[in-house]
C-alpha cells in the first residue's frame, strides 16, 4: 500500500525509462508515485549488450542526432556514476566483403567529433598482423580500427535512478501493478494491485507517464485509451545474448560485422567470461517470457567462429539471456534498420495530462526521462527547470575512481581485495552504509559462501527493493555466474528471514 493517495505524478514501469523519469520529477519536487509489476529492471533493462555508447551503426542511417545525443549523455554517466560507466576499447576489424574502409574511417571521424571527449581516446587504424589485439582474430583480418565507448551494468543503472528517486522524495513499489487508468475530470484514478499479497486499491494523480516499455500499449489497451491521432505502433524486437568461459586475455572487446549488415559484440563480461550478442528478431507473445531460439544460438556461434581463431560451441554456453526492445515503430523492412530514437506520445485528448513514452535506449535515458518531464510540466502549465545532468548517481560522488579505490583499501584493509573490487563497483561510496563500523569480515555477519555476506544482502533489501534470491544474484549483481549451488542455497534460505527482520526494524524506526 501506498503512503499517500494523491501525487503529482504516477509512472508506470521500473525500468531505465521510469526510474530515470521518476528521479529528474521527484528532483523538480513534484510528489512522485513509480508502479512495476515486477522487480526493477526485471524485463527488457536487464536484457542489454551492458553498453553506454554511441551507436556508431547508426550512422549508416544517417541517425547523426541519435548519435550525437547517445554521446553526450555517454559523457555525462561517466561524471555520474564513474564506478558504474567504465571505458573500454572496442576493436572493429575490417572485412572486405562488408563496409568499405573509406565508409568506416568517416564513420569514425564523425563519432570521435559528433561530441567532445575528455576521458576517451580517439580512434585509430592498426595493422592487425601485428598487434597484439589481432593475435586471438582470425588470419583473414589484417586491418582494423580501434575505437573508445563504455560499458555499465544495465540493471544496477535502473536501480541507482530508483534510489536516487527515492531519496528526493519518490515512492517505488515493485510488484505492484496498474490494472487500470481512468481520467476524471483534471486528475487520474488509477487502480494497482500487489501481486505478492492480492491487495488492490486506488490512488489519484495530476499527472501520469506511461513508461511499460513492452507493454506500453497493453496498459492503454487495458484502460481503452488506444485512441487518439497519431498513436505509434511498437515494434517489439528480441535480442538475445550468450556468455561463455574468457575467450581471451585482455580488457578490449571486438566488433565483429556480419553478412547480414547486423554486428555481433564480444565484450569481456564479469572478469572470467566473455559476453556474445546481440541477435535481432521480430518478436510476438509475452516479452516476458523471451528465450533465445536454437536459431539465435547458432548465429551467435558462427559470428564468433567466423571470426576468431578458437571456436565456441553451444556446450561452451554458461548461460544465454534475452530481451524483447520496444522500438518505435518506424515502418522500417527490418530490425536492424529500425530507429532506436524515441517517441513522446501527449494524449491530448484527456483533460489530464499524460504522456506514453515509446523506443528508447539505455544510453539516452536520462536525456528521455528530463524531456519527457519537461515535456508533461508543460502539459500541465506548470514550472520546472532541468537539473540532472550534473548530479551524480548515488554512490557516485567519485573524482577519480583509481584514487578511490586506493583509499579503500587503506580503510578496509580487511577486505580480501577482490571483494573489495566489487564492491567499489557496485556500490561505489555507497559501500560505506554497510561496511562503517566493522573490523573484520566476521562483522560483516554470517557468511553465505563466495564472498557474499550478511551485511551487503541486508543493504540490498532495505534500501534497493531485493526480495528473491535472483534479484541479488542477477540484477543487483551479476553474481549468480560465480556463486556456488551451496551458497544458492544458504542465500535462499536466509533470505526470507533477512526480509522480515529488515521489515520489522523499519517498522520500529518509522513508529519512533
Amino acid at each position: 500500500m501506498v503512503s499517500n493517495p494523491d501525487y503529482d505524478l504516477c509512472i508506470i514501469g521500473g525500468g531505465i525509462n521510469g526510474a530515470g523519469i521518476a528521479r529528474d520529477a521527484a528532483g523538480r519536487g513534484l510528489s512522485v508515485l513509480l508502479v512495476e509489476a515486477g522487480d526493477l529492471a526485471s524485463a527488457t533493462s536487464s536484457a542489454s549488450t551492458k553498453l553506454i555508447h554511441g551507436g556508431l551503426r547508426y550512422l549508416e542511417y544517417f541517425e547523426f542526432g541519435l548519435v550525437r545525443e547517445s554521446l553526450c549523455e555517454r559523457k555525462i554517466l561517466l561524471q555520474a556514476a564513474p564506478h558504474m560507466v567504465r571505458v573500454m576499447e572496442f576493436v572493429l576489424p575490417h572485412d572486405e566483403g562488408q563496409r568499405p574502409v573509406w565508409m568506416i574511417r568517416l564513420g569514425l571521424f564523425l563519432y570521435d567529433h559528433l561530441a567532445g571527449r575528455k576521458k576517451l581516446a580517439g580512434s585509430k587504424a592498426i595493422d592487425l598482423k601485428a598487434h597484439e589485439y589481432g593475435k586471438v582474430l582470425d588470419d583473414k583480418y589484417a586491418k582494423g580500427f580501434v575505437y573508445s565507448d563504455c560499458q555499465t551494468n544495465d540493471a544496477r543503472l535502473v536501480v541507482l535512478n530508483a534510489l536516487d528517486a527515492q531519496e528526493r522524495g519518490a515512492e517505488i513499489l515493485t510488484h505492484t501493478a496498474c490494472t487500470k487508468l481512468r481520467c476524471d475530470g483534471d486528475h487520474w484514478n488509477i487502480s494497482l494491485r500487489d501481486l505478492a499479497a492480492g491487495q488492490e486499491w486506488d490512488v489519484r494523480a495530476s499527472m501520469v507517464i506511461n513508461a511499460a516499455g513492452p507493454w506500453v500499449r497493453g496498459v492503454l489497451e487495458a484502460s481503452d485509451l488506444v485512441h487518439g491521432d497519431g498513436l505509434p505502433n511498437v515494434r517489439l524486437v528480441k535480442g538475445s545474448h550468450i556468455v561463455v568461459p574468457r575467450r581471451y586475455d585482455g580488457a578490449q572487446a571486438y566488433i565483429i560485422q556480419q553478412k547480414d549488415k547486423r554486428i555481433v559484440f564480444v565484450i569481456p563480461y564479469e572478469d572470467d567470461f566473455t559476453l556474445i550478442g546481440t541477435t535481432e528478431e521480430d518478436f510476438e507473445g509475452d516479452p516476458i517470457g523471451a528465450q533465445i531460439s536454437q536459431d539465435e544460438v547458432e548465429y551467435l556461434c558462427a559470428a564468433y567462429n567466423d571470426a576468431f581463431r578458437g571456436q565456441v560451441t553451444p556446450g561452451d554456453i554458461v548461460c544465454s539471456y534475452s530481451g524483447v526492445r520496444p522500438l518505435f515503430d518506424d515502418g522500417k523492412e527490418n530490425a536492424t534498420s529500425s530507429s532506436r530514437g524515441y517517441k513522446l506520445y501527449r494524449h491530448k485528448d484527456m483533460q489530464a495530462p499524460m504522456i506514453s513514452v515509446f523506443g528508447g535506449k539505455l544510453t539516452t535515458y536520462r536525456h528521455l526521462a528530463e524531456e519527457a518531464v519537461s515535456k508533461i510540466l508543460k502539459m500541465a502549465g506548470k514550472p520546472g527547470a532541468a537539473w540532472s545532468a550534473p548530479h551524480s548517481l548515488p554512490g557516485g560522488d567519485i573524482d577519480d575512481y583509481a584514487e578511490f579505490i586506493s583509499e579503500q583499501k587503506a580503510r578496509y584493509p580487511w577486505i580480501p581485495k577482490e571483494l573489495l573490487r566489487r564492491y567499489g563497483r557496485a556500490y561505489g561510496t555507497r559501500m560505506a552504509r554497510f561496511l562503517d563500523g566493522a573490523n573484520s569480515l566476521d562483522d560483516l555477519g554470517a557468511h553465505y559462501g563466495d564472498g557474499i555476506y550478511e551485511a551487503e544482502v541486508v543493504y540490498l533489501v532495505r534500501y534497493e527493493w531485493a526480495r528473491e534470491v535472483e534479484d541479488i544474484l542477477w540484477r543487483r549483481s551479476k553474481l549468480g555466474l560465480h556463486v556456488s549451488p551451496k551458497t544458492i542455497k544458504n542465500l535462499s534460505q536466509a533470505l526470507a528471514t533477512l526480509t522480515e527482520e529488515v521489515k520489522s526494524d523499519d517498522a520500529k524506526l518509522a513508529g519512533d
